[in-house]
């Protein structure tokens, strides 16, 4: 509420007493939250004094908080052109109505004339430029259109109600969303929900959606919202708000406003959602949560009550899962992409690199517009990008969501056409938008001789560094499925491990890797028993040496980590060699390896009387050594239980 206009003056542009006293009866009802009543008031009043500067300005005001632009512009310019020295705000708000409008010329013209007078207001003044800017962006951004046309998910998924907050697994087979619901049951008679749909193996995005389901493990007469879905497709992290004497939601506690819970995926559906705690929520308000790929990192929304209940103060924040299995304590995130205005509907690729979101901080188009930034060097995140116009526009636009792939973005609209209210859809992304192409390894972990599915633990690291780049669980309810999302470019090792079973390594290489197809990798996993054998598939030597290379370092950490904890583990190294070259000096060789094998071994505290070591040469081939690739397989480590 304007204070200028709010309080009673000592002089004002007319000498009417009688209207004076009318402008101080609407005054009072404006200032008892009583608009109606005060616009009843001020029509009356201008009918009989129509030069009367303050009340149209005060009507100008009223009409803009009820968002009714057209009749505040009227109000404002009948005002301005009476009397403009009385209320300067008047030009910043006929501007931004204009602007709302997306009348972008008219709107510079205001905002310009008002950044000319005193300036009295410093947060005003900002927005003032940044409408400004916008006008400019706006202008440009309609001369040059970026390409966009979206296409409607179908009636499996959208109805007469409003979908919104998409969120999909990397593999685009699964698709998460919330759908608003009216029933007289809920508080205010609606609702939202979570619904989830799945398609099946088909080229096109937008076919093959089965009938859209909901969550009954989740879902209550609450309100459960803004989800984002882990890129396998086992977590869901959402967003539940505290209802007046209703609390959270059936069996869900919080700590104030909305608080963000998890819930995971078992054989017997999801869990009970749990809420993260102080650690992630507060007495503020969180929402919209966004999950890396790799489960270690959460995005949200923050924001602080105001005055009536106003959420004040939104900015995008992060929290990182410590060693220690507890989240860090959320931090604003840092760079460019936070302003004073109000940030939304943050999304994080799968890349980890790429951060899509909402907010009128910004120079856009109006209203919320959707932005892309990218993550720097030094963590920081780097200037937004505009999406660009139409699929930015003077409206609100928000919850959008990318593909791993990064060719395909999903947001919620209500244009002209679809099945009623806000409905899911797709559209294809501008190049100069899109994240870095992220693939996916997916694959089975189960029993190798029973082919029984395995709850196991994966790690996959980047063999040149040997950093972990994601770890996870396989899910034996899901037949022992797993999936992780890998930017192409690196070398990769992977490790599956599992309770009384020896583990399983592999490796594989993207970095030439210019693939749409997903990388297949199963890892079928052996009891600990007599005779069982590994090949450690990521140890290597130097070409004829028996030398390791540093990138073996990571199958042998984890060789060590198993003998550690299973002390009664005996084992034998065994090197083989292709048939290149002499017999005698390959069977030499293969020693040579081995043994560097043990010594490693040794030197990390196994006891020696628990390792032994053998050299075959070229005598055992597991493959042809007529070509390559069997060659490959030929020259392998292995490690054999006694």
């Amino acid at each position: 509420m304007n204070s200028c206009l709010a309080q009673p003056h000592k002089e004002y542009s007319i000498k009417n007493k009688r209207a004076i006293s009318k402008y101080e009866e609407a005054i009072t009802a404006y200032g008892q939250y009583n608009s109606s009543l005060a616009l009843v008031i001020l029509e009356d009043l201008i009918d009989n004094e129509d030069e009367f500067a303050e009340a149209y300005f005060l009507m100008g005001q009223i009409y803009t908080e009820q968002d009714n632009k057209r009749k505040a512009i009227s109000a404002l310019e009948k005002g301005l052109a009476i009397n403009a020295t009385i209320f300067p705000m008047g030009y910043y708000m006929l501007g931004e109505s204009y602007f709302s409008l997306a009348e972008y010329e008219k709107a510079e013209q205001a905002i310009t004339t008002f950044t000319r007078m005193p300036k009295d207001n410093p947060n005003v003044h900002y927005r003032a430029q940044l409408i400004l800017e916008s006008c400019v962006f706006a202008k440009q951004s309609m001369k040059y259109p970026v390409p966009f046309n979206p296409i409607n998910l179908g009636t499996k998924i959208n109805t007469e109600n409003d979908e919104y907050f998409p969120c999909i697994t990397a593999d685009t087979k699964t698709l998460l969303f919330t759908r608003l619901l009216k029933d007289k049951l809920a508080f205010e008679g609606t609702h939202e929900d979570f619904y989830i749909t799945e398609r099946t193996e088909v080229k096109n995005f937008n076919e093959g959606w089965g009938q859209a389901l909901p969550i009954p493990s989740i879902n209550t007469l609450y309100n459960e919202g803004a989800p984002t879905l882990s890129a396998d497709g086992q977590t869901i992290v959402f967003t539940a708000c505290e209802l007046p004497g209703y609390e959270y939601g059936e069996t869900r506690t919080g700590l104030g406003s909305c608080d963000l819970f998890y819930s995971f995926r078992t054989k017997s559906g999801w869990t009970p959602s749990e809420n993260f705690g102080p650690g992630i929520n507060s007495k503020n308000w969180e929402t919209q949560p966004s999950l890396t790929a790799d489960g270690n990192t959460l995005y949200f929304v923050r924001g602080k009550k105001g005055k009536g209940g106003k959420i004040e103060n939104q900015n995008i924040y992060f929290s990182y899962l410590m060693d220690d299995g507890y989240w860090s304590e959320p931090s604003e995130i840092p760079g460019f992409v936070n302003t004073k205005g109000r940030e939304e509907s943050v999304f994080i690729h799968p890349d980890g690199q790429t951060m899509y979101f909402s907010s009128d901080g910004h120079a856009g188009m109006g209203g919320l517009d959707i932005f892309v930034s990218h993550m720097q060097s030094n963590g920081d995140w780097g200037r937004p990008e505009n999406l660009g116009y139409p699929i930015n526009t003077s409206a609100n636009e928000n919850s959008i969501q990318v593909t791993a792939q990064g060719d395909i973005a999903l947001m919620a609209s209500n244009r002209e056409g679809g099945n009623g209210g806000l409905d899911l859809y797709s559209f294809e992304l501008p190049e100069n938008v899109r994240p870095r192409f992220v693939n996916y390894v997916e694959g089975y972990v189960y029993d190798s001789n029973t082919k029984a599915p395995l709850d196991g633990k994966f790690q996959l690291l980047n063999l040149s560094t040997g950093d972990v780049v994601a770890e996870g669980y396989s899910n034996s309810s899901r037949n022992g499925y797993y999936l992780v999302c890998l930017p192409i470019g690196n070398d990769y090792a992977l490790n599956v491990t599992s309770e009384n079973y020896l583990f399983y390594s592999s490796n594989f290489s993207l970095i030439n890797s210019v693939e749409t197809e997903p990388y297949r990798k199963d890892a079928p996993l052996q009891k600990m028993n007599s005779g069982a054998t590994i090949v450690l598939e990521n140890i290597f030597f130097k070409t004829n040496s028996a030398n390791l290379e540093s990138e073996s370092f990571i199958e042998l950490t984890k060789l060590t980590e198993l003998l550690v904890k299973n002390e009664t583990l005996r084992i034998r190294i065994e090197g083989h060699t292709d048939s290149d070259g002499d017999e005698a000096a390959n069977l030499k060789l293969s020693q040579a390896r081995a043994l560097s094998v043990k010594t490693y071994l040794e030197s990390k505290g196994i006891i020696a009387s628990r390792i032994e070591s053998e050299g075959y040469g070229e005598s055992q081939p597991i493959e042809t050594n007529a070509t390559p690739e069997g060659k490959a397989k030929n020259r392998r480590t292995v490690f054999r239980v006694l």
